[in-house]
């Protein structure tokens, strides 16, 4: 199979000697190696029994939910999880959206309300897309998205353009390979790099790894924000840490990860995530990718139990920070 390297010329390249993204084929490389997830390795967790269902069954948690509305009309700034792995993050007047997915859809149902009406969120100045699964990337809200923020430019990844224009043609879309520094522009407050995951693609049957996954880093004044993305836990915290030393906040994925043989290679687990922001020598730790739809075979409120037990042992370097869906949160504030 040839291997190549797939990079946007258009942009930087912030880690010296990178060539660009690793392809065998077509498929994209989860870093230098090629994962494609087996149809045997899910067809095993559909024939299993989980040894946690009447534990599963029975817990009812869900994330508290509050009223934030009033967020896409107010100018300071904030970060605020809008559930799953959705944030709303506003820095030095610019409004950043991640990962929003606002209506469920078949197999992908909220378990609690959202914590706004889908026709307020507007005013997004860039909307950031980590990959393309769909529990990340939804058609409809897309369509909804692209209609009530016409100003708004898509930042995401090596062939993301195509995929996305479908669901919503004239998007403003930019395609960064990992290490890349998107262009905002010569007077734009911030910088927005994206860098690697260890993760996969599929939205279709003929579609594996054929555009990329990663996460980002935005950094404005003295401040930097990491959103992890979907990931494994992998090499890659040590070289982003390498490179951009200690983190300010690290927004960081916790749930989805039973079955280990179905989800290691996909999710982090609590004490993975624990152990990767530490890697990063991050100063605050916000959890997602938990409470919001049920994909996995861990009881609901295990993930978030097991990161607060963590973070009570001592072993987590920087301080949690787990809100209610819609809760404002001043991160310009912590120290």
């Amino acid at each position: 199979m040839a291997v190549s390297y797939l990079r946007n010329e258009a942009l930087p390249t912030v880690r010296a000697g990178y060539p660009g993204n690793k392809l065998f084929g077509n498929e994209f490389a989860d870093g230098e190696q090629l994962f494609e997830p087996a149809l045997s390795t899910l067809l095993r967790w559909q024939l299993s029994t989980n040894p946690q269902k009447e534990e599963k069954k029975q817990d009812a948690w869900t994330p508290a939910v509050v009223d934030c509305n009033a967020i896409f009309s107010a100018t300071e700034d904030m970060l605020v999880w809008l559930g799953h792995a959705s944030f709303l993050l506003r820095v030095a007047g610019v409004t950043l959206l991640f990962d929003p997915v606002l209506f469920s859809s078949l197999g992908l149902r909220h378990r609690h309300a959202l914590p706004c009406q889908p026709e307020a969120v507007r005013g997004i100045d860039y909307l950031l897309l980590s990959h393309g699964h769909r529990d990340h990337l939804d058609e409809k809200t897309m369509r909804l998205l692209a209609h009530q923020n016409p100003g708004m430019q898509v930042l995401s990844s090596l062939r993301m353009g195509p995929l996305l224009r479908k669901m919503a043609p004239g998007l403003r879309i930019q395609e960064a390979g990992w290490w890349q520094q998107y262009d905002l522009g010569p007077t734009a407050p911030l910088e927005i790099t994206y860098l690697p995951a260890s993760h996969w693609h599929r939205r279709g049957l003929t579609d594996v790894n054929r555009v990329l996954w990663g996460s980002f880093l935005i950094r404005v004044a003295d401040k930097l924000i990491y959103f992890a993305g979907d990931t494994s836990y992998a090499g890659h915290f040590e070289d982003i840490e390498k490179l951009f030393g200690p983190l300010d906040i690290v927004l960081m994925p916790i749930g989805a990860y039973k079955p280990a043989y179905m989800m290691a290679r996909s999710h982090v687990n609590p004490h993975e995530a624990a152990k990767a922001a530490n890697v990063l020598r991050a100063g605050h730790l916000v959890p997602m990718h938990y409470g919001t739809f049920d994909l996995s075979d861990e009881p609901a409120s295990e993930p978030l139990r097991q990161l607060t037990d963590i973070a009570a042992s001592g072993m987590l370097r920087g301080e949690l920070h787990a809100p209610a869906v819609g809760e404002v949160l001043r991160w310009q504030d912590w120290e």
